[in-house]
């Protein structure tokens, strides 16, 4: 029975500076995390927690690690005992026993812990969540110190698809797509954003986590950057920062409006106003144009020129890098075979007085696709061999069908790499990729498999360069972990539909027959 509380403020029979010292007490109680039994997954080769670790009971109670690895178990009736669990994760495997069951028999006393290796398959290791609640929930509750400000909700934020970032005065800008909250099963379909310090003006490495700070409504929540009128959600990608002509840096992405799913009916550039902190429309494109801004720009200086290039995820679209030139599409160029003016209905190749395939920089013309270069090479107007797209598994030979990431330059290599989800049809599975080329354009020739996630989605990797560590061998990439096209309908507790953080080690000799590229020139141009 709950005892009554009285007009002014206190509970009848027991003062508020009593009820304060209860309330003090049974937190301090809590946060000693003496309640609970201390489950602690770590990875084999770094000692480090690994997240989105599942353990389950032989009555099939289950429990998923936070972003250190840990899990604060207290279940009435399985408490001081042995219990079994059993032990998964995607890209990690637990040692079986003679039986085949992976997993381990622990003896489960409040206040006490166990510690527990998993070994990593994955050639990129797992860190931790970045957007959601309860990303370090269990820490919590066992009374660790987490090593993020906002451990257990930021801004009423429960979920948020794909992001992009980039870094723009001094700090790093980051927005995402639709976002769930606490309050209502509808959240901020416009665009919720956040800040967040450079690695070196903050307390916090990277490779711990993030502090975040978002742009808040006045109820707390995640609002919304970047609503443009019309029908449906509104996106952006294609985030990039320039200089005007007085120096002073300026923020770009292009917008999409979408209806019935994923119809795109209406695109255009918005720039961020720093007062209002939301995008203000700029230019609305002809929805025909076949070139405009998209995915995690690059810069790129060419014969001295500077470059802003629109990997998706193969850089094949750019434009000079000045402000004035990103609102007009027709000033984009697109590295094709097609001769310039071509369109979707009517592409023309241009080969030259030997039937050789010429490609270069055009404008007014269509950028080359998979899907474009498979119905060319179907018709017999294209060899494979003359295409752009013959990325391969290094270790098995199998074609890689590359569907969104991003593209950098890397010190450590001196190459461009890319961090790119497989496309496997009508299903985005959770597969990641890493693979090298001397340019921008290519060749992309090899790749490895760096993360994989069973029957569940991991799509729109995105790499962080300003996260990179130790000269560039050290990278750090997130994606979109979701359910969604998987066809798994098992959500998986506070992670669905979140952004995870990876790091990769670019000198895992497990990388080697991707590092042994073909040092062949790209394409005649």
């Amino acid at each position: 029975m709950q005892p009554a509380m009285r007009s002014d403020g206190m509970i009848r029979g027991l003062p508020c500076l009593a009820t304060i010292l209860l309330w003090l007490a049974s937190s301090f109680a809590w946060a000693n995390g003496g309640d609970y039994f201390e489950i602690r997954i770590v990875d084999h080769r770094t000692g480090r927690g690994v997240p989105l670790v599942e353990l389950k009971t032989v009555n099939n109670i289950r429990f998923h690690t936070d972003s250190a690895g840990r899990v604060a178990f207290n279940e009435p009736g399985l408490m001081n005992q042995q219990v079994y669990f059993g032990i998964k994760s995607h890209g990690y495997e637990f040692p079986g026993d003679g039986f085949g069951f992976r997993g381990h028999r622990v003896l489960t006393r409040a206040g006490s812990r166990v510690e527990l290796k998993i070994k990593r398959l994955n050639i990129a290791e797992r860190l931790y969540r970045v957007t959601g609640a309860g990303i370090y929930r269990d820490t919590i509750l066992l009374g660790h110190k987490p090593p993020i400000r906002q451990p257990l909700l930021n801004a009423q934020v429960l979920g948020s698809d794909s992001v992009v970032n980039t870094v723009y005065r001094g700090r790093i800008y980051w927005f995402w797509g639709d976002t769930n909250r606490v309050s209502y099963p509808l959240g901020n379909f416009h665009v919720p954003g956040a800040t967040s310090l450079l690695p070196v003006k903050g307390r916090l490495p990277p490779s711990r986590g993030i502090d975040l700070d978002y742009f808040v409504d006045s109820r707390g929540f995640a609002k919304p950057t970047c609503q443009m009128p019309g029908q449906g959600p509104t996106w952006i990608n294609g985030l990039v920062t320039l200089s005007d002509s007085n120096g002073k840096e300026r923020l770009f992405a292009k917008y999409v409006k979408v209806k019935n799913g994923l119809t795109i009916y209406e695109r255009g550039l918005v720039e961020f106003d720093d007062q209002r902190q939301q995008f203000r429309k700029r230019a609305q494109f002809d929805i025909q144009a076949p070139l405009y801004p998209t995915g995690h720009p690059l810069e790129h200086r060419v014969d001295g020129v500077d470059y802003i290039y629109f990997p998706n995820p193969y850089p094949l679209v750019r434009v000079r890098a000045r402000a004035d030139w990103l609102s007009d599409p027709a000033r984009y160029q697109a590295y094709t075979c097609f001769k310039q003016g071509s369109r979707e209905d009517n592409f023309v190749l241009d080969r030259n007085g030997d039937g050789r395939l010429r490609y270069g920089w055009k404008t007014d013309t269509l950028p080359l696709t998979l899907k474009r270069q498979r119905k060319l090479i179907k018709a017999g107007r294209m060899t494979s061999d003359e295409g752009l797209f013959r990325l391969k598994d290094a270790t098995s030979g199998k074609p890689v069908v590359a569907h969104r990431g991003s593209v950098y330059y890397n010190a450590y290599r001196k190459c461009w790499i890319m961090i790119t989800a497989e496309n496997f049809g009508t299903s985005l599975l959770g597969e990641i990729w890493y693979a090298e080329a001397p340019a921008p354009e290519g060749p992309w020739l090899r790749a490895r498999k760096i993360v994989t996630h069973e029957k569940y989605s991991f799509y729109n990797p995105k790499q962080h360069p300003m996260f990179d560590e130790d000269g560039g061998r050290f990278i750090l990439f997130e994606g979109t972990y979701t359910h969604a096209f998987s066809g798994n309908p098992d959500q998986t507790p506070r992670y669905d539909y979140n952004q995870i953080m990876y790091r990769l080690d670019l000198a895992d000799p497990r990388l080697a027959a991707v590092h042994d590229r073909d040092t062949s020139p790209p394409p005649e141009r």
